[in-house]
């Protein structure tokens, strides 16, 4: 059977409270992300994902303080990322209760934060998140929110994380975000054969076939979603039962 995969409801969080949009635009508000958080882990959720989608400063002191509350009420493992520059702000975030942190931007720019995260805190702690883009030359992964592309390539990238020591691969397809008509199960496939190291998939959930086929057809060891949860498409109970009745190992 292997390992249980894992379902991961996402929460972008802004000025304190969750929102979600469509290809990384036009936000909608989507509730309190503590009391979400809530609902999700008494649910059955394997793991939450808290994204500081405004990391300013005032931001961050508001998503330090939502951090602390989250891991007083769950207890399941959560991941936060979000305006992590350095290893301070890896240090407050573990040191507020999160269980591991999420680098995009900053590792794209400074990949050696990989090596220091790692070193300092080990692999389990350090999940790369990729924001890539199926262009006409093929996958580049974006800075800055998916508004910068950058040269680097989806898979050299992905690799090069793997061997300074990520613990896990957070691919998000920007093609698919939001659109709710299944994740980029051919790129997942390919990272997830290619790497020794989990990939979550993330982007493009709307329906629970389409969780059956990133397992199925994209490999992927982790599903993560956010609008099909937060607005009540589809609840974690309900998916669960389903995946494991189509042969899915999940914790039920």
């Amino acid at each position: 059977m292997g390992l249980a995969k894992r379902i991961i409801p996402c929460l972008d969080v802004k000025d304190g409270e969750t929102v979600k949009g469509t290809n990384f635009v036009n936000l909608r508000a989507a509730g309190d992300p503590v009391e979400l958080g809530k609902a999700y882990s008494e649910q059955g959720a394997d793991e939450l994902c808290f994204l500081d989608i405004t990391a300013s400063f005032e931001g961050r002191k508001t998503f330090t303080e939502m951090v602390t509350r989250v891991a007083e009420t769950i207890n399941i493992p959560f991941t936060v990322g979000g305006g992590i520059n350095e290893l301070k702000d890896v240090e407050r975030l573990l040191y507020a209760g999160a269980d591991k942190v999420s680098i995009n931007s900053a590792a794209l720019r400074h990949p050696e934060l990989i090596n220091e995260i790692t070193t300092r805190f080990g692999s389990q702690v350090c999940v790369v998140a990729i924001d890539a883009r199926l262009d006409d030359d093929g996958w580049h992964c974006y800075l800055k929110g998916g508004r910068e592309r950058t040269e680097r390539g989806l898979f050299e990238w992905a690799h090069e994380a793997q061997e300074r020591g990520a613990g896990e691969i957070l691919f998000t397809s920007m093609n698919h975000d939001g659109t709710k008509n299944g994740y980029a199960n051919e790129a997942l496939r390919r990272l997830s054969d290619s790497l020794s190291i989990p990939v979550i998939a993330s982007g493009g959930a709307g329906r629970k076939e389409h969780f059956l086929d990133v397992f199925n057809e994209g490999h992927a060891d982790a599903a993560l979603a956010a609008s099909v949860f937060h607005f009540g498409e589809i609840s974690v109970p309900e998916l669960k039962q389903y995946l494991k009745n189509n042969g899915i190992n999940v914790r039920i």
